[in-house]
């Protein structure tokens, strides 16, 4: 199965249909009048439909399982035919389109079963999904996309050769997906007065966003927080909650990590763990929506 573990729960909706097509006009009768022999078609079609949704992960070998928080089965009928229509809601990290298509075919197979006593003509056709929405592809283009970056690893050993550094390739790797260009990557030791002179210094060359890695633990030498919050603007707390839920959810010692996020005019400051699974966890967690952010200063509306 695909990994999606660095992936974010957000709320998942699909809507698929399938349609079923009768070979006489009493068929359709006998449905309005629940006079088929097997019982009510629509009632009985749509709970086969909800264990479909449910149970689709047993009969697809990739599909995950997930919480199926919300399902409707709702029909249409327009002359011979009747169109099902499933919505599959989820709050996940992966969406719940093959649920919902799987769970239109269920239901239009079920109105076969039940229908074909009575019409031996019975077809179904045009089993597809009509809309999917809550995925990363639905806030890509929200993005500018000519962004840059400069990334800062404040690291004493670093800096002084005797590690190598990974944490910000990490951090790179994960803005060049983000199709954000790198124009600064440096290395300085763990001191206040660097901190605030790259920050200041980057920000003055109009550089969007300035990610710090490294100084954000508990030892005397992690400075990275003090020495930005003397200098930002504003603090943003609800990306720095971010971080710090996605990475308590992986281990228990994200909670001591002092993640720092704010502006300083119109840049976006980050201070990130110096690990290298703490900085690709913190971007995972954040990006790419953090970038919205950059609408938002140039004075975007909110959708």
């Amino acid at each position: 199965m695909v990994d999606i573990t660095h992936k974010s729960s957000t709320l998942r909706t699909a809507m698929a249909q399938a349609i079923v097509k009768v070979s006489k006009t009493e068929t359709i009768e006998a449905i309005k009048n629940d006079t088929v022999p097997k019982g009510n078609v629509f009632a009985m079609s749509k709970a086969a439909g909800l264990l479909g949704v449910k149970r689709t992960p047993d009969i697809l070998p990739d599909c995950h399982p997930l919480p199926i928080e919300y399902t409707s089965v709702e029909y249409e009928i327009n002359g011979l035919e009747i169109t099902v229509l499933v919505t599959v809601k989820t709050i996940y990290k992966t969406g719940v389109e093959v649920e919902a298509m799987h769970g239109a075919s269920v239901v239009a197979l079920n109105m076969y079963d039940m229908l074909k006593p009575i019409d031996k003509g019975i077809e179904i056709h045009h089993i597809k999904l009509l809309n999917k929405k809550g995925g990363k592809s639905d806030f890509t283009d929200k993005f500018r996309k000519d962004l840059t970056a400069a990334v800062i690893v404040c690291s004493d050993t670093i800096s002084a050769g005797q590690k190598e550094d990974k944490a910000g390739k990490a951090i790179i790797k994960k803005l060049e997906e983000c199709d954000v260009k790198i124009s600064n990557y440096i290395i300085i030791p763990d001191e206040i007065d660097s901190i605030q002179e790259k920050a200041n210094l980057f920000q003055q060359q109009g550089i969007d966003l300035i990610i710090y890695t490294g100084g954000t633990g508990l030892s005397s030498r992690d400075v990275t927080p003090e020495a930005l919050l003397s200098i930002l603007d504003r603090r943003i707390p609800g990306i720095e909650e971010a971080i710090r839920n996605y990475g308590q959810d992986r281990t228990p010692f994200s909670m001591l990590s002092r993640s720092i996020a704010g502006t300083l005019k119109n840049t976006l400051i980050l201070g990130l763990p110096g690990s290298t699974n703490g900085a690709k966890e913190s971007m995972d967690a954040i990006f790419p929506s953090v970038l919205h952010i950059f609408r938002i200063l140039k004075g975007a509306r909110h959708d």
